[in-house]
């Protein structure tokens, strides 16, 4: 029998992006939305199903959703693209714009996917640091766009998973400076109170990402979507495969955007919570980075984060170990829960930093 030909030997070394999935009472990990989404979208959206043809495939260019989220952030359906997830979204702009030969950017710490994903698609990383509390000015991200020259620039904004937000002129700066595409990575965009969504033209080389998963409670239907100019809405659309949204999700994200009031009353909520959170923490032995997504940022002063983490799992408490990651040695990340969640919380943390 012959020997199985191996994968890519360039993929040998990579580590994926997996939280683990703990049995515990209280799961504070994966920022998703600690409720479900309004009981009256779950009943749209069983009765819609009622009325999609299975037998056939779906919208191919989910007009009516894009029309939709275009609507929604006063933009036109040709400048918005759908995929599954935001992830999905990262991958069609590598596999359009990167590959080998062009280089993408990135300011670590911050989200692993960009520099994963970048390289799955066979597209060099080029890495710059931001300064010790994380944040990053706009000389020293311009001096890396002018070094490198990339394909692609990512901003994550508030950034994951330190949740600061990029400041308005570190973006600017970087749109000015950047030979190609500038992806502003918004998935906790709602939580914050700036957005560089209304900076996208049709002349431009802004494109902005935003996934349903957080505000929207729907984590489970994997949705997400970028506006862009429309020449590289075009270009995506020729990329991504056909037929990639199925009828099922393009009708469970049009009929999101019906309660956007609702979800506006979850976000407010969250933020809310999320300062009760914050505040609560900076009376513990932890130092604390402030932010701008449905998330917090912290790192235990006299104990090892990667301990303190077992220590709350064995409570039943599971956060994010975020201690092997770049520059973030001994940090954890929670997850802004509801307030009984949270209380569970820290009266484990407090128990363990005890």
């Amino acid at each position: 029998m012959s020997e199985r030909l191996p994968p890519r030997d360039d993929l040998a070394l990579m580590a994926g992006y997996h939280s683990p999935q703990v049995d515990v009472a209280v799961r504070l990990n994966t920022n998703e939305a600690p409720e479900p989404p309004p009981p009256a979208f779950i009943e749209a959206l069983q009765d819609e199903l009622g009325r999609v043809a299975f037998h056939r495939y779906p919208d191919r260019e989910a007009r009516e959703l894009r029309a939709a989220i275009g609507e929604l952030h006063g933009f036109r359906g040709e400048q918005v693209f759908a995929a599954n997830g935001s992830n999905e979204v990262l991958q069609t702009l590598l596999l359009t714009y990167g590959g080998p030969g062009r280089t993408v950017l990135v300011f670590e710490p911050t989200y692993a996917l960009h520099a994963h994903i970048a390289r799955i698609t066979g597209t060099p990383v080029a890495t710059a640091e931001r300064d010790e509390q994380f944040r990053l000015a706009p000389d020293t991200a311009v001096v890396a766009v002018r070094r490198v020259k990339p394909a692609i620039t990512f901003l994550c904004s508030p950034n994951n998973p330190t949740g600061l937000l990029e400041d308005a002129e570190t973006v600017a700066a970087v749109i000015a400076a950047a030979p190609g595409l500038v992806v502003v990575d918004e998935a906790y965009g709602q939580f914050a109170p700036r957005s560089s969504i209304g900076d996208v033209t049709d002349d431009g080389n802004l494109v902005v990402v935003r996934t349903f998963s957080k505000t929207w409670s729907m984590a489970a239907a994997r949705l997400g979507y970028c506006v862009a100019p429309a020449s590289v809405v075009a270009e995506l659309e020729q990329v991504v495969l056909p037929y990639h949204l199925d009828s099922v999700k393009q009708a469970a994200g049009r009929l999101a955007l019906r309660f956007e009031k609702e979800m506006d009353g979850r976000v407010a909520a969250l933020v809310e919570e999320r300062g009760r959170l914050a505040l609560a923490l900076a009376d513990l032995p932890v130092d604390v980075w402030p932010s701008g997504a449905n998330f917090i940022l912290f790192r235990p002063r006299a104990r090892d984060g990667a301990d303190v983490w077992q220590a709350l799992v064995d409570r039943s408490v599971l956060v994010r170990n975020c201690s092997a990651w770049p520059r973030l040695e001994g940090c954890l990340r929670v997850t802004v829960g509801t307030p009984e969640e949270d209380d569970a919380f820290l009266t484990a943390l407090r128990e363990v930093l005890a």
